[in-house]
């Protein structure tokens, strides 16, 4: 038994590592050699305490992560929670799309190559690689109609 507890320091931490608090560490550890003291009290024979406690305290770690993750979901249907809408207010898509109309009339005052360029990389994501690629031109170009369109409806913003 001696040797288990110099373990037991060793267990604690990998405990921590998997996620434990060191509150918790402390408590599995300390569950999982109380099992072995009642185990063995039984009348079972261990070979390797070590080993039992260690098997004991992850199966424990294991138990209580499962436990734990079992209050986070609901068994009710979708259709019978009552969910918050979290959605925008009619308020805030009025606003959105009044921003959108001010920006694309700022982009009116831009070249067509330049809007559709900023709005490749801006709406549909494409990264300035791929816009090259996909029109023809170099990276160093797709930059600079990018920042033309930026610098142009920065100085709106500014205005406004």
């Amino acid at each position: 038994m001696h040797a288990l507890f110099g373990q037991l320091r060793r267990l604690k931490k990998l405990l921590r590592r998997r996620g434990a608090s060191n509150a918790d560490a402390e408590d599995l550890v300390q569950e999982a050699v109380l099992r072995l003291h009642v185990y063995t009290n039984q009348g079972h024979e261990v070979r390797d305490e070590a080993a039992f406690v260690m098997r004991t305290a992850m199966n424990l770690a294991i138990d209580a992560r499962r436990h734990a993750r079992a209050d986070r979901y609901e068994y009710e249907p979708v259709e019978k929670l009552k969910l918050p809408d979290i959605g925008p207010s009619p308020d805030e898509v009025c606003a959105a799309e009044q921003r959108l109309m001010r920006m694309k009339q700022t982009l009116d005052q831009v070249s067509p190559r330049t809007r559709d360029i900023f709005f490749m990389h801006r709406l549909q994501g494409l990264s300035h690689e791929e816009i090259a690629q996909r029109l023809g031109i170099s990276k160093s170009a797709v930059e600079k109609h990018i920042a033309s369109a930026v610098t142009t409806l920065a100085m709106e913003r500014q205005r406004e």
